[in-house]
């Protein structure tokens, strides 16, 4: 019965002694799993989270040369141009008084600024000083002439760069007018080159282009 006992005490003894050894070991396995998975994550590359738009991809607001010379801030700006319809915007801003003189003298102020959804190809003052200056005041005195001249400008909906990449539109002056193009590189009849594109006023898209338009009719 004491050998019994004591067989007993031995075995006790033995198990207390062997556990906190299993328990280590396998504390010790987890350990090396964990870093194991902290070590590949950390060794994995890194997601690429780049934004920028793929080459030739549209633009969402104004783009082109010519952007870099509207005001930043006041009615001439891209913030003041969307407050107002499109031939006051069109006189705020430094690069189109030719044109502004123009829609003046053809009587087409208010015609522009109350025409909805609308777009308009508006020549620079230097697109209109390529015209001899004989010629551009003889069409300047012709009211017909003029006003036939301006309205081919003009587009009855708003044409977005996507729309400009090809396409065929009927102008005001109902001889259409074709535009090609992508990205920030578009021209109009294969001629006229947007300079500063896709500029929002209240009811009209304007397209900033450095040669005049002549209708083919």
């Amino acid at each position: 019965m004491t050998a019994f006992r004591y067989r007993r005490a031995a075995l006790a003894l033995t198990a207390a002694a062997v556990l906190p050894l299993t328990l280590t070991a396998c504390g010790g396995d987890d350990s090396s799993s964990d870093a194991a998975a902290d070590k590949a994550s950390s060794s994995a590359p890194a997601e690429d989270k780049s934004s920028a738009p793929a080459e030739g991809t549209p633009a969402d607001g104004p783009f082109g040369p010519a952007c870099a010379t509207v005001p930043k801030d006041g009615a001439g700006s891209f913030d003041g141009m969307a407050q107002d319809p499109v031939a006051t915007a069109a006189s705020n801003n430094p690069a189109l008084s030719t044109l502004v003189t123009a829609v003046k003298k053809a009587d087409l102020v208010d015609t522009l600024n109350n025409a909805q959804n609308i777009t308009v190809f508006a020549p620079t003052n230097d697109a209109f000083a390529k015209i001899p200056k004989a010629d551009l005041d003889k069409v300047l005195a012709d009211k017909e002439m003029l006003t036939n001249i301006l309205t081919y400008h003009v587009v009855g909906e708003k044409l977005s760069p996507t729309q400009l990449e090809s396409g065929t539109y009927d102008t005001l002056q109902k001889s259409p007018l074709t535009t090609k193009g992508s990205g920030e590189n578009y021209t109009v009849n294969d001629t006229s080159k947007v300079v500063c594109g896709n500029v929002p006023t209240a009811n009209a898209t304007v397209h900033i282009v450095d040669t005049v338009l002549m209708p083919k009719s």
